[in-house]
């Protein structure tokens, strides 16, 4: 039986790779232990940009703006980003990758709690990809959902937490109870939400695809 992590490095051993300013950015964060999309994540965010062509994407959690970036490096020329991100210590970062690479002006950083900043939020988005805290996810699905048009794509990240959502609640430690409950709540209100077709894929740490109907 093939293993997963052997089947996982083969596929991502097929990837074409990023620019190379991506790519010195992702070994940057490795290195400062700050977490960023996956290999494998990273593909299916550019397969899924060149299958819809959004040209409004909002982003929930930033962190130093890696995949900010890299949605602008492999979207549409007059693709709009909203980024989202409360770390004071990340926001220097990001800022400074934004006016590195973001040469066009794609991006917007809008600093602050996401569940404030969303409530203020009235556009409408074609993408949006929630990758901030994950017991969080909850709290912003009712504004996330009211942002995104119909037909448009919620993607919600980590959302296996490393096999733990699959356990049972006293498998996982005593610290980790509380957003391993939101974390499956979360779950099945997606799968279970009439204005949602939603489908949870084993890529990364996980990643539901919602369309909002």
């Amino acid at each position: 039986m093939i293993s997963e992590e052997r089947i996982n490095t083969f596929i991502n051993s097929l990837d074409k790779g990023n620019a190379p300013y991506l790519d010195e950015l992702e070994r940057i964060a490795l290195s400062d232990e700050v977490p960023i999309i996956r290999k494998d994540t990273q593909s299916l965010i550019k397969f899924l940009l060149t299958l819809t062509h959004p040209k409004k994407i909002l982003e929930v959690g930033c962190a130093t703006g890696f995949s900010a970036l890299l949605m602008a490096e492999y979207s549409d020329e007059d693709t709009k980003i909203t980024t989202i991100e409360k770390f004071e210590k990340r926001i220097p970062v990001a800022k400074d990758n934004f006016n590195k690479y973001d040469k066009t002006g794609k991006i917007t950083l809008l600093e602050g709690d996401a569940i404030n900043i969303l409530a203020g939020l009235s556009e409408s988005y074609d993408f949006i990809f929630m990758d901030a805290a994950k017991g969080q996810y909850l709290n912003f699905l009712p504004d996330c959902k009211r942002l995104l048009r119909q037909g448009g794509l919620l993607l919600s990240d980590n959302v296996l937490q490393d096999g733990d959502v699959m356990e049972s609640r006293f498998a996982v430690t005593r610290r980790n109870r509380t957003i391993h409950e939101r974390m499956r709540e979360y779950l099945y209100t997606i799968k279970h939400d009439p204005e949602l077709e939603s489908v949870v894929i084993n890529v990364g740490d996980g990643m539901a695809i919602s369309v909002r109907k």
